[in-house]
């Protein structure tokens, strides 16, 4: 994975595919707001979310407020977007999948 910053146009196209995440006004970061059964959901895919940033050695700017996860991802090195945030973006869908109410996948 390269923390180099991606071109806006590779933004847009890699976002067309991510379901629920938005580029952020600046250009700069995208986000997502997850909203889970509970706060033991939640808290789940903060835990596993947490172990893929890890080894990826990316983290997630977030926000928790019982059922309630609100995720910022760019890369702070780059001054923007690169492979690392939608690797951990698609990292973290997938450990939100089955956590989610049905209304709300």
């Amino acid at each position: 994975m390269t923390r180099e910053k991606l071109e806006a146009a590779d933004v847009a196209e890699r976002l067309k595919v991510m379901n629920g995440w938005v580029l952020a006004d600046d250009g700069a970061s995208i986000w997502k707001a997850f909203r889970f059964k509970s706060f033991v959901e939640a808290f789940g895919f903060m835990t596993e979310a947490a172990l893929s940033a890890e080894k990826l050695d990316h983290h997630p700017e977030w926000f928790n407020v019982y059922n309630k996860v609100d995720v910022t991802l760019t890369t702070h090195s780059a001054n923007g977007l690169t492979d690392l945030d939608f690797k951990l973006a698609e990292k973290m869908d997938k450990a939100a999948a089955g956590r989610m109410p049905d209304h709300l996948k």
